[in-house]
């Protein structure tokens, strides 16, 4: 009860790292109805190509052996030696397709998921020797949906084997009339039909097991709020401590600008809310803002330009527009270069006077 309760909380899909953790463990959705249908695919593709040349080989063999069928000797050592020999024969001529089958069905494994290497499915489990456990997997969910579909695979594949079977009852009723190379071509013929259509009914049976071995293997890699918030703090650090690292910037930022303050050319003020100082040097491109602020930190540049003697201006509409398009050391804008060159000019000629 308290896994079922535990898997209703996980509602959230599982996170890409979450995903690859998996894949890691050798935790992977796997469809054996895909390798089983690569395998009969290419069984039955060997056969087509290589068919005759098999049935061929077969017929010359069983013929001359059913024609010297009368001098074989009755005793058992040499019956043993036929049935051997018969038996080598089969296996050779059904070599390559069975090869073919089993390196499709292990190329057809590598496609769905990559290989990996893990020792974690090696490392013993004790779950799995509880009795509780035992009788969960025999009787739960997932091994009734297993249960369900092996019927169903039957059901369908006898279905359409039989009425294969059933169109061509004619043609099996006459094999006790046929000689053997007539027989042998006949059974080729019709073992390539039933072959096609289980291949056909496997496809189907296939693409829904691939697509329920995905679902399944997503849901149970599910995920509750808490668990995302883990991962969370875990892949982008704790929020607590991000946002003190950001106040920390924040205040070293602001201490670095009220340092910069009285190397300022010039202040451009909003009276009450902006502050941008700005320097210019011969040799310049142009001006660079050393500091910004609003509010109370627009007081605080104003309080420490004047106690510098940084001339401060009042210019509502520039202070704003700086405000808004030019960061800390970055020089200002070039649709900005004639207002603040007044600007500046300005101040240039009031220290000419000055002096």
């Amino acid at each position: 009860m308290s896994d079922d309760a535990e898997q209703e909380d996980k509602t959230e899909e599982p996170s890409q790292r979450r995903l690859d953790q998996a894949i890691e463990r050798g935790q992977v959705a796997n469809s054996v109805e895909i390798n089983t249908f690569a395998a009969l695919g290419a069984f039955t593709l060997a056969l087509v190509i290589a068919g005759p040349d098999i049935a061929r080989t077969l017929t010359l063999e069983m013929r001359a052996f059913l024609m010297n069928a009368h001098a074989l000797p009755d005793d058992a050592h040499t019956m043993q030696g036929v049935v051997s020999r018969v038996l080598l024969l089969w296996l050779q001529a059904l070599a390559v397709p069975a090869g073919l089958a089993v390196a499709a069905g292990l190329a057809a494994g590598l496609l769905q998921h990559p290989l990996v290497f893990t020792t974690e499915t090696l490392a013993p489990k004790f779950d799995r020797i509880s009795p509780m456990a035992g009788v969960k997997r025999i009787f739960g969910v997932e091994a009734l949906v297993q249960f369900g579909k092996g019927l169903a695979k039957i059901g369908i594949v006898g279905v359409v084997v039989g009425t294969l079977l059933w169109n061509d009852r004619d043609r099996l009723e006459a094999f006790v009339r046929l000689d053997v190379a007539a027989c042998l071509a006949a059974v080729f013929s019709i073992s390539l039909k039933l072959l096609g259509g289980v291949l056909a009914v496997h496809l189907l049976i296939a693409l829904a097991d691939a697509l329920y071995q995905r679902f399944n293997w997503r849901k149970g890699l599910r995920m509750s709020k808490e668990e995302q918030k883990q991962e969370m703090k875990e892949t982008d650090g704790n929020p607590e401590v991000k946002g003190r690292m950001r106040q920390l910037r924040a205040q070293r930022t602001k201490k670095r600008m009220m340092a910069a303050v009285p190397s300022a050319t010039v202040v451009v003020t909003n009276p009450t809310h902006y502050a941008v100082a700005l320097r210019y040097e011969a040799g310049m491109t142009a001006p660079v803002c050393v500091a910004k602020g609003v509010d109370a930190l627009a007081l605080r540049i104003r309080k420490v330009a004047a106690e510098h003697d940084v001339p401060v201006l009042e210019n509502p509409p520039l202070a704003r527009a700086l405000h808004a398009t030019v960061e800390i050391d970055q020089e200002v804008p070039a649709e900005h270069y004639r207002a603040v060159a007044e600007v500046i000019g300005f101040v240039m000629r009031l220290r000419r006077r000055a002096a």
